[in-house]
């Protein structure tokens, strides 16, 4: 499989190197020259078969070669050894969990798969070693600095937020050690990330440093998440109405995903991108018009992203069609208010938990059922609720249960360096 950037079709590369770099070296996002269109049998199949094999089948065209079947095949083993339940929750609408990971996040899968294969390339020679240079604005920092704790040859270098991450989440990418090195920057997020996309177009550092990216710009953060879609159909698929799935958004390379798995032939009919009060792509979505803004801090702070850098990977897959991107797609904006109150509302009725993200998506697909009944939903809850104890614990008006695992990180000393600008960072690159 060759990956064409998306600043210029004309710039390729294989898999691994567009691991490795991140980015293209025009700086554009990689994307598949050609989205594999899987046999309709194994669609039917997936009851019968094991995550691993389903993944396997999912993936292993867009690796090629360049990971060995077997090398491969541990990678997925490891990626997905935990579980990925569907629940129903009230009459139409299902939840698929994707916190029972080492973080209690979504975003363990494609840093464990991004882990595996970078640690493979790495092993294999001639790299040298590789520095992970990431931007936070929750979940990432926590599942990338677990995924890489001690892979050999990568160190990781992590910018988050200062004082918008929960506790949690901060203790998570800040108490590891090893190779894992956690910077605390006095601004946004969107900062921090801009911070990080200099730094990759800075030859003094690239001299310097081989640099990679662990967001889900990367090729290998970003397909992995495909596999959710696969193994929550395989849990959904005698339910016989369209399907619809409502996905807390962010940077959008978890819908973008979705998506993938769609146009590989998982029969998903519509899907919802649930955002918080950051609503580019809400706007995007009534206007046509692309204006990224700075981002607003929420309690759902992991999806506080004003220029989602994976949209146009959205756009690509629906060859930059709205008509044919509004037909499948649909945006929705809610605010920290109604995201409380929705808390509190689900607790009431069914003693299920929501965290701030999984809320929103099920604001989002609550109202497009309304609209559309004709539809069964699903809504991912990406983390688990106890990494936003304090907000859950007031909007919900009841204590809930802090895994030990959980309990252990939180007695761990915060070890982080501060800084306020780029000129830091990049001192801190070349020392």
């Amino acid at each position: 499989m060759k990956y064409y950037s998306l600043n210029n079709k004309q710039n390729t590369s294989n898999f691994e190197d567009a691991v490795v770099r991140g980015l293209a070296p025009d700086k554009g996002l990689y994307f598949p020259e050609h989205i594999v269109k899987l046999d309709s049998d194994f669609i039917k199949k997936l009851n019968n078969l094991e995550k691993e094999e389903i993944a396997y089948t999912v993936i292993k065209n867009y690796v090629g070669n360049e990971i060995p079947e077997n090398d491969l095949k541990a990678i997925i083993r490891e990626t997905l050894d935990f579980e990925f339940p569907v629940n129903p929750l009230e009459e139409g609408v299902d939840v698929l969990e994707l916190f029972h990971g080492p973080t209690l996040a979504f975003k363990d899968v494609g840093a464990r798969f991004m882990a595996g294969s970078l640690g493979y390339f790495s092993k294999k020679g001639n790299l040298g070693k590789i520095t992970v240079l990431v931007a936070t604005s929750g979940d990432t920092g926590g599942a990338v600095a677990n995924g890489f704790l001690g892979v050999e040859g990568v160190d990781v270098v992590i910018l988050y937020p200062k004082g918008k991450v929960s506790e949690i989440q901060e203790k998570q990418l800040t108490t590891l050690g090893a190779n894992i090195q956690a910077l605390e920057v006095n601004g946004s997020f969107d900062q921090c990330q801009a911070m990080v996309k200099k730094a990759f177009l800075d030859t003094e550092i690239t001299e310097n440093r081989q640099l990679t990216s662990a967001n889900s710009i990367n090729l290998a953060r970003w397909l992995p998440q495909m596999f959710y879609y696969f193994l929550a159909f395989k849990q959904v698929s005698q339910i016989d109405k369209k399907l619809v799935f409502s996905v807390p958004s962010g940077n959008f390379g978890n819908i973008c995903a979705g998506m993938m798995a769609r146009e590989m032939g998982l029969p998903i009919d519509h899907f919802v991108a649930a955002n918080n009060a950051n609503d580019t792509i809400t706007q995007f979505m009534e206007s046509q018009q692309y204006e990224p803004k700075e981002s607003v801090s929420t309690i759902s702070n992991a999806m506080d992203v004003g220029d989602p850098s994976n949209f146009i990977r959205i756009l690509e897959i629906f060859e930059n069609e709205f008509k044919s991107l509004k037909q499948g797609f649909t945006a929705m904006s809610y605010s920290d208010t109604q995201t409380k109150k929705t808390m509190k509302e689900v607790y009431d009725k069914s003693k299920y938990t929501l965290d701030p993200h999984g809320a929103v998506g099920y604001l989002g697909l609550k109202e497009f059922l309304k609209i559309n009944p004709e539809y069964h939903g699903v809504f991912l809850e990406t983390a688990h609720p106890v990494k936003f104890l304090e907000t859950v614990e007031e909007a919900i008006q009841a204590k809930i249960q802090i895994p030990s695992a959980i309990k252990e990180i939180m007695q761990k000393q915060k070890k982080s360096l501060q800084i306020n600008n780029y000129e830091d960072l990049k001192g801190f690159l070349l020392c």
